[in-house]
């Protein structure tokens, strides 16, 4: 999870995360390049009194100025299309979980199950225990297993919401009368942290998400027991 004075993402807990910081670096390296270059040639053009005859008018240094752009839009721009086609690709999910946006909480339904559903609300400040942290726990979580493919049916039952757990590299706006799909597979297990990413109304803020990834084994008796327990 994030935490004071980051300036970077949040580790990757996902391939599709990991793709997505090695195209920021890549991009943001690009953006160095060029940067770097556009200061230097401003700081020459100020600091010098001369001028090149040849620069005034020069096809070649037009047709490169053209060519160049467009070469390094086209860098950014493959990789950039790649990540797209991987983020909505879903390709047999081991697990469906459909998750509803409400003012203010969300509720989870695993649709692989007969009876397997819960409300996750915020867990108060006062309430809280060492070791838990603020605004973003939640009374139950939402239990996946590691490893293996999740597909996330998102929908919202009265206004906006957006689902989004930026370790996984997963953000799906929550619409009305809609039903969107996202997917993830957590690459390691953890209890990763999310808020809802639209503004829905007062109490925005305090509706968090929190997704733990566990062995299969350990899923699986947790899905057992609550089952039993419903």
């Amino acid at each position: 999870m994030a935490h004071p004075t980051q300036l970077g993402f949040q580790d990757a807990a996902s391939p599709v995360m990991e793709e997505l910081l090695h195209f920021h670096d890549h991009a943001l390296m690009i953006v160095f390049l060029i940067s770097t270059l556009v200061l230097y040639i401003i700081i020459a053009m100020v600091s010098t009194t001369l001028t090149n005859k040849y620069i005034l008018d020069s096809q070649e240094i037009e047709i490169v100025w053209t060519v160049l752009p467009a070469v390094i839009l086209v860098l950014i721009a493959l990789p950039s299309l790649r990540i797209l086609y991987l983020m909505d690709e879903i390709n047999d999910p081991h697990l469906t979980i459909k998750a509803m946006g409400h003012q203010w909480y969300w509720s989870y339904e695993y649709t692989d199950y007969e009876d397997l559903g819960f409300d996750s609300y915020m867990i108060p400040t006062q309430d809280l225990t060492p070791g838990q942290f603020r605004l973003l726990e939640t009374n139950h979580r939402m239990v996946v297993p590691m490893e293996s493919p999740i597909r996330i049916l998102v929908s919202a039952e009265d206004v906006l919401h957006s689902w989004a757990v930026p370790s996984l590299g997963v953000k799906m706006d929550a619409v009305p009368g809609r039903l969107n799909q996202t997917a993830f597979t957590a690459s390691r297990p953890g209890v990763f942290y999310g808020q809802c990413s639209e503004i829905c109304g007062a109490n925005h803020s305090f509706m968090p998400i929190v997704v733990e990834a566990v062995p299969l084994e350990h899923f699986e008796n947790w899905s057992s027991l609550m089952l039993e327990d419903a």
